[in-house]
């Protein structure tokens, strides 16, 4: 009896810690290629100081999250603006409906702050 219920203990777990639980519709870098290639900008650009830019345009330095991660990409944003010294971006990749929460949050931690960052939503 104890080992069926470790069994089933240990398949739970893997079942609500795998991959497939939190899985995308798309990785974030099948995001990036594409828009970015539309922008005419680089992928995956290396920084001075060896950090990875998600996109470089003419005039922006962009970084790339699922809707989620809106409050680590504004710092990554920020932080790729200096490094380059081009205009901070955050393309967010809302991929269903109650995504957009996380849009508006982002817009207005901007807003509010008058932070310097330009924004795009990305959908699969």
């Amino acid at each position: 009896m104890k080992t069926t219920q470790t069994i089933a203990i240990l398949f739970l777990f893997f079942l609500l810690c795998s991959p497939a639980a939190a899985k995308h519709i798309n990785k974030e870098k099948y995001y990036q290629e594409k828009w970015c290639a539309e922008q005419y900008g680089e992928v995956e650009v290396v920084l001075p100081d060896r950090t990875r830019c998600d996109c470089l345009t003419n005039t922006n330095a962009i970084e790339f999250d699922f809707a989620n991660k809106w409050p680590e990409a504004i710092g990554q944003s920020l932080y790729y603006s200096i490094q380059t010294g081009k205009r901070a971006g955050i393309a967010l990749i809302l991929e269903k409906p109650s995504d957009y929460k996380y849009w508006l949050r982002l817009n207005t931690v901007i807003e509010q702050n008058d932070l310097q960052i330009d924004t795009w939503i990305i959908r699969p």
